[in-house]
């Protein structure tokens, strides 16, 4: 058997020299507000990238790697191809089949040692770790009740990352089921466990409680509302038991949308009210911004426009003051382009069709290829406002985008919007929708 043990990163270790690995990690951050980004860099993730526990970075941290050191590839900065880390070459052994669908199970099967073993099916206390992939023993071998510590609260993290990764590349129809599987685990590790100390403790509720709000997500957009309601309040539970404040207002954050979209408006309001309060003292502008977007959209859909202008008001006045050190690792995704996409969803709630797409047009400009899942969902928003503005012909060239993308994408929400731009066009005719319609219908359905 190949071994597993990390290889210490010593050229990235070099370009350090004799800044502190906080220092270092302050020079991460401030690069990372040079070009817009957004990272959550301190002294543990450069020591987890010395050591070789990080052997690829994600796009995020990479795209600011290379900016801090111009000219240079990843493999100078010591670390490993990402294709190396995450395909075919991290395997020493043939896959066994895939099951369906095939494009995505046999990703998920690829992307890396770790996510292999977390997606392995457990639910047990006796269990637990295992599934989690610690220590790399069977799960026979794994006793119900053991000390926490960093192996274990790392793979949790590592967990929440993995999904989080899967999700913008493919959506979240095939990974919901496979996801709830690790959380029962990390659940069942706050129930057997003890930690060593308390920074241990707080780190493994936080990423119970993040990864109960990912996987409430996988539910969220696979269409599966009571599961998603249900999770979210899970991680609510965990951010009060714990006092973190960060994560009751992700949780209000998430639970507020799923209000939204599930009919609920004016819990969708007072959920997001919640999260701005837990949020105020964190720190974090684009936090803010981001919860004044979800009481905006939930005020759109109570036909609200003048308490919707205030909110959309008050996020861009939050947002334009730019990322910070206290911004949340899950909010590498908001950016412009996410700013103008909720934007428009609130013009579009409100029925002003015509502003609505352009914004959603904005939002497919400025968005960030890496995230495929959001390719197909902004295009499937644009085609929704062109449609209801009439621009029949712009709505099918976007709905031909979105169909682009959804042998990648697998994800119940963005095949409904589509579904609906799809009604709006039918009674419209002409080439250009009679040609989306016919692509439309060849989909295969949802299994």
């Amino acid at each position: 058997m190949v071994s597993t043990r990390a290889v210490p990163n010593l050229a990235f270790r070099r370009l350090r020299g004799q800044r502190s690995a906080g220092e270092f990690a302050a020079a991460v951050r401030r690069a990372a507000r040079e070009i817009g980004e957004q990272v959550a860099c301190d002294a543990r993730y450069v020591g987890r990238v010395e050591s070789g526990e990080i052997r690829c970075p994600n796009y995020a941290y990479e795209r600011v790697f290379l900016h801090m050191f111009p000219g240079s590839s990843l493999e100078d900065l010591g670390f490993s191809a990402r294709e190396s880390v995450r395909g075919r070459g991290a395997r020493t052994a043939p896959a066994p089949p895939p099951t369906t669908p095939p494009a995505l199970d046999s990703d998920i099967y690829e992307e890396s040692d770790v996510l292999r073993r977390v997606f392995m099916t457990s639910g047990t206390t006796t269990v637990a770790a295992a599934s989690l992939g610690l220590a790399g023993r069977p799960a026979a071998a794994v006793p119900a009740q053991r000390r926490v510590g960093e192996a274990e609260v790392s793979a949790v993290e590592k967990a929440v990352r993995q999904i989080r990764l899967l999700d913008d590349r493919h959506g979240a129809d095939g990974l919901y089921r496979r996801a709830s599987q690790p959380l029962r685990a990390a659940y069942a590790l706050l129930d057997s466990g003890t930690t060593t100390r308390r920074s241990t403790a707080d780190r493994l509720h936080a990423g119970a409680g993040e990864l109960a709000i990912s996987v409430g997500w996988l539910a969220h957009d696979s269409g599966r509302f009571e599961d998603a309601r249900s999770h979210y309040a899970e991680a609510l539970a965990t951010a009060r038991l714990a006092g973190d404040a960060a994560l009751e207002a992700h949780a209000f954050c998430n639970a507020s949308f799923l209000a939204r979209d599930t009919g609920r408006a004016r819990e969708a309001v007072r959920a997001a009210e919640a999260g701005q309060r837990a949020a105020r003292p964190l720190g974090s502008p684009r936090l803010l911004a981001l919860l004044a977007l979800r009481e905006a959209g939930a005020r759109a859909w109570l036909g609200d426009r003048t308490g919707c202008e205030q909110a959309i008001g008050r996020a861009q006045t939050a947002f334009e003051r730019g990322p910070a050190e206290a911004d949340p690792e899950w909010m590498t995704f908001f950016r412009e382009a996410e700013l103008e996409l909720l934007e428009a969803q609130c013009w579009s709630a409100l029925g002003d069709w015509p502003r609505a797409a352009r914004h959603a047009r904005r939002a497919t400009r400025l968005q960030d290829p890496h995230f495929t899942r959001n390719l197909a969902l902004y295009r499937a928003q644009l085609a929704g406002d062109l449609a209801r503005a009439g621009a029949a012909d712009e709505a099918s060239a976007a709905g031909h985008e979105v169909l682009d993308l959804l042998d990648r994408v697998q994800s119940s929400r963005i095949r409904g919007m589509l579904s609906s731009a799809v009604r709006v066009l039918r009674p419209q005719g002409g080439p250009e929708v009679t040609a989306l319609l016919a692509r439309y219908e060849e989909l295969p359905p949802v299994t």
